[in-house]
């Protein structure tokens, strides 16, 4: 490829990526390739606001955006969620607050699991339709190792995008997200792309499709989706034999509600579990910590509930693994 080369995705993604689409039942009016899903809401907040504008974000969530609406001089406007995804109501009153953009989890919630529901995503949808001016963008970041069903919200405002990742099923160097939305957005988006970082490298678009192809690597992600499944409905479930309340709906995190953050870290940290914290994912929800389910075997995970239940409680008589 010579400098000066298209931003678009290479043909065979871009079809790859259109068939994949329309088995969710999406056919979106322009479709390109960003370096990470990160990097497409990225583009797509910079393409619309403003410092100083504000955008609606899922509370509890994930750290890195709101990092990025810091960085980007943009104010996060807090939005509830529960299992079902973003609270309908709290983000009615996010957007009479003044946000101009609304960015979801579409499912895998980092860090509560939350998946968005065919019954919540109806009504946000119906709620969104009445403000056609704020910028809604699904972030799709589990993509193919989601095992919940995929239901976005974009589409029912003027200005719209769907980040899909890549990285999270086939490794965090595959730099690469399908990024599909309104035509203004996509416009505005491959042009600002075109300017810096000119194009996404065709090496990688080529490994996608290479990877989308192969049936043998299919099966490997199907049995690492079943795997991070039975590892996360395992410990959720062995939480609550030990009376722990936990979110862990789908993904690759579980979130336990607990009274202090830092006291329930440092006696983990004495168990010899290392926690996060989750005042790193928080802007005005409750006190909670982070289970990662990447690093653990299915083995070890009744003696890590038994830890967090002593945690919890460490005058309360331990319970046997």
């Amino acid at each position: 490829m010579l400098y000066g080369g298209e931003v678009s995705p290479i043909e065979p993604l871009e079809a790859m990526a259109r068939d994949r689409l329309a088995a969710y039942g999406i056919d979106p009016p322009s479709l390109t390739v960003t370096s990470g899903a990160m990097d497409g809401i990225e583009r797509v907040l910079a393409a619309h606001l403003r410092p100083g504008d504000q955008v609606a974000i899922e509370d509890p969530g994930w750290a890195n955006m709101l990092d990025l609406l810091t960085s980007m001089g943009l104010t996060a406007e807090p939005v509830r969620v529960d299992d079902d995804g973003p609270m309908p109501d709290s983000v009615e009153a996010a957007i009479r607050r003044g946000a101009r953009a609304l960015v979801v989890t579409t499912r895998a919630q980092n860090p509560t699991g939350a998946s968005i529901s065919a019954a919540r995503a109806k009504v946000l949808r119906a709620a969104l339709a009445e403000h056609p001016a704020v910028i809604v963008i699904d972030d799709d970041h589990i993509g193919e190792l989601a095992s919940t069903e995929f239901h976005p919200l974009a589409g029912t405002t003027a200005n719209w995008a769907i980040a899909q990742s890549v990285s999270k099923a086939y490794g965090p160097d595959l730099r690469c997200a399908i990024l599909t939305g309104d035509d203004e957005t996509i416009s505005r988006v491959e042009g600002r792309h075109g300017l810096s970082a000119r194009w996404v490298s065709t090496v990688l678009q080529s490994v996608l499709v290479s990877l989308w192809s192969d049936p043998e690597v299919a099966a490997l992600v199907r049995r690492a989706r079943h795997s991070y499944d039975l590892r996360r409905t395992t410990l959720v479930e062995a939480l609550a034999e030990r009376g722990v309340g936990a979110y862990g709906k789908s993904g690759l995190n579980v979130w336990i509600p607990v009274p202090d953050e830092t006291s329930v870290c440092a006696r983990l940290l004495d168990a010899g579990w290392v926690v996060a914290p989750g005042r790193m994912y928080r802007v005005t929800s409750e006190p909670a910590i982070r289970i990662t389910l990447s690093p653990l075997d299915l083995a070890e995970l009744p003696s890590l509930a038994t830890s967090v239940a002593a945690a919890l409680h460490p005058r309360a008589r331990s319970y046997a693994v």
